[in-house]
């Protein structure tokens, strides 16, 4: 989502500033919040807090600016003649390897985050990569430890084979994606060289089977890539890197597996872009995902597909919704953490009702303050804004019966103006005489210049905009800024003076709509917090949880501490309590 800021800078910054956007803090106070959650770790072994956007807001007004810069076409505009796709997850379950090593993973998070171990020794950016091979196949740890019979690389070639046998007569082609444990020529463990082995030994010809990383010409790309799409290599695996965008193989695609999971959600959207593809002669197709569970995998997919899905909320042909929530990360409740930790039903309700309470306070705080601004404004500002409007509009009304009383019925008949104590009758004659008193100011402040329409003249220079001003001075001041025609500023005198009834016109309408806020804002000061009651009611019951939860606890305390165990076996009742 932020990244769209990022574009914005560079394509469209005059349009950020010119909506004071410019800097990261204003956008993201304009079309985000940020909200603090316990998540699943990386690791998968446990949760942590952590905060991050997790809802938008004014989104029809921030696509709109976008849309200036950005040409979104969705598979739902173009409408191609694609095939149907059905998506699979195939999850399996961890060895008892694997779940040690994920605690071990945990430990170790744990003690790079309270900074307990050297950054050269190992970081987050290592036990990710670590979490990731393991999710993927333990012997990529350690390629001495077995091979579990259960794992996903064994799931994922038993469905490789599946596929290609029943498409054996139309000659139906598979996609293997998989950015972990590349290709390796030299005995070491790969997951590449294991997949095709034991798609071998299944009884699929060699020849049938490829790597797109043998493919390293364009030469030799491009007749690997006439062999699939002709049936002659029925099945080709290779990286999101090396087999994603340009990869264009889709003519008998049947299936595509996902044996790892990207890091990016449009690394996911170019795998199944090579299959879900025009020109594809199969009218559906098969997506099939492999997640090894309890693993740094499922936390990635949940994540990755996650984040897609909010994506394509923005990403659309349609309007997006003004609000949206961010499912960017797999993020879970205090109430459900401590549900799942404890097993207490009461700490459930505990939290949830941490949660409401905390949000009613917020909403009470809201509410005062909008009552104390209603009261501010009750007593100051809207009587304030009352007598400065009834001011202007009688200003305004004298203002105009002055200038009526010195205008001549006949509009074509020129007003006389006086100008440095001459009275001049011709409009050409009182329009040279104002460019002759321009010239003749030896100071920008302003001088007396005579009188037009019963509204005494000023002349002044403006050394910010670098022109002559003469200023109309009734019971109101009107500021007008000279040209050098001699007719055009005298029409601009005449324009000012004609705004006088439209200025009155909108004192008024003003000070009827002053007068109808002052009102509303009178009933709004003294109104009460809705919620008034729902707040109380739940911050009873939190205190009675609260106080229900220390009770227990020190229950718990009493009837698991015996004297008889304290005193032969102190360690294990020591050991005990703390379980």
């Amino acid at each position: 989502m932020v990244e769209l800021y990022t574009m914005q800078r560079y394509l469209q910054y005059n349009t950020l500033v010119r909506n004071h956007l410019q800097h990261f803090d204003a956008w993201a106070s304009t079309f985000g919040e940020t909200v603090s959650a316990i998540e699943l770790a990386p690791e998968g072994s446990g949760y942590r807090m952590k905060t991050r956007f997790a809802r938008f807001y004014n989104l029809p007004e921030l696509m709109m600016m976008f849309r200036e810069v950005a040409d979104i076409q969705t598979a739902d505009m173009l409408n191609l003649p694609v095939p149907e796709a059905e998506y699979k997850v195939v999850a399996v379950k961890p060895s008892e390897i694997q779940k040690d090593m994920v605690q071990t993973l945990g430990e170790r998070a744990e003690r790079v985050r309270n900074g307990m171990v050297n950054p050269m020794q190992d970081n987050m950016l290592l036990i990710t990569n670590d979490g990731r091979k393991l999710a993927l196949d333990q012997r990529l740890t350690n390629e001495m430890l077995p091979d579990e019979p259960e794992s996903k690389v064994n799931a994922c070639v038993n469905e490789v084979y599946r596929f290609w046998e029943e498409g054996k007569e139309q000659k139906l082609t598979q996609l293997l994606f998989c950015d972990l444990s590349t290709p390796k020529n030299d005995g070491t463990f790969s997951v590449y060289n294991d997949v095709r082995d034991k798609l071998i030994t299944k009884g699929i010809p060699p020849q049938e089977i490829e790597f797109i990383h043998d493919a390293n010409t364009e030469v030799r790309k491009k007749e690997l890539f006439s062999k699939v799409r002709r049936g002659a290599v029925r099945i080709l695996m290779g990286s999101t890197f090396k087999m994603g965008a340009g990869t264009n193989v889709q003519n008998l695609i049947i299936a595509s597996h996902d044996l790892d999971c990207p890091w990016r959600p449009r690394d996911l959207e170019q795998r199944g872009g090579r299959t879900i593809r025009q020109g594809n002669q199969n009218k559906k197709v098969f997506i099939v995902r492999y997640v090894t569970e309890g693993t740094f995998d499922a936390y990635m997919y949940q994540m990755i597909e996650n984040k897609q899905k909010f994506i394509s909320q923005i990403m659309t042909s349609k309007s997006p919704a003004r609000t949206i929530e961010d499912i960017d990360e797999v993020a879970l409740s205090y109430a459900e953490i401590k549900a799942l930790a404890t097993g207490n039903p009461y700490i459930k309700e505990k939290m949830d009702l941490d949660i409401q309470v905390s949000k009613l306070q917020l909403l009470k705080q809201s509410f005062l303050s909008q009552r104390y601004e209603m009261e501010d404004k009750v007593t100051k500002y809207y009587p304030m804004e009352i007598k400065r409007q009834s001011q202007w509009i009688v200003e305004y009304q004298q203002d105009i019966e002055q200038v009526k009383a010195h205008t001549p019925p006949d509009r074509d008949t020129f007003p006389p103006m006086q100008i440095n104590g001459m009275t001049y009758g011709e409009k050409k004659e009182a329009g040279q005489a104002i460019i002759a008193a321009c010239k003749a100011m030896t100071s920008p402040d302003p001088v007396p210049l005579g009188a037009y329409r019963g509204l005494a003249m000023e002349l002044s220079y403006s050394t910010f905009s670098k022109d002559f001003v003469i200023t109309l001075q009734g019971k109101r001041a009107y500021h007008v800024t000279l040209g050098t025609d001699i007719h055009g500023n005298i029409t601009r005198l005449d324009n000012e003076i004609e705004k006088f009834g439209d200025n009155l016109s909108r004192c008024e309408e003003h000070l009827e709509t002053l007068k109808a806020q002052l009102e509303n804002a009178k009933i709004e000061a003294v109104k009460e917090f809705p919620k008034e009651q729902e707040l109380a009611e739940k911050t009873a019951r939190l205190g009675e949880l609260n106080a229900l939860l220390d009770m227990d606890k020190k229950e718990n305390i009493v009837l698991d501490v015996e004297p008889e165990e304290e005193e032969t076996e102190p360690e294990k009742g020591s050991k005990d309590r703390e379980r």
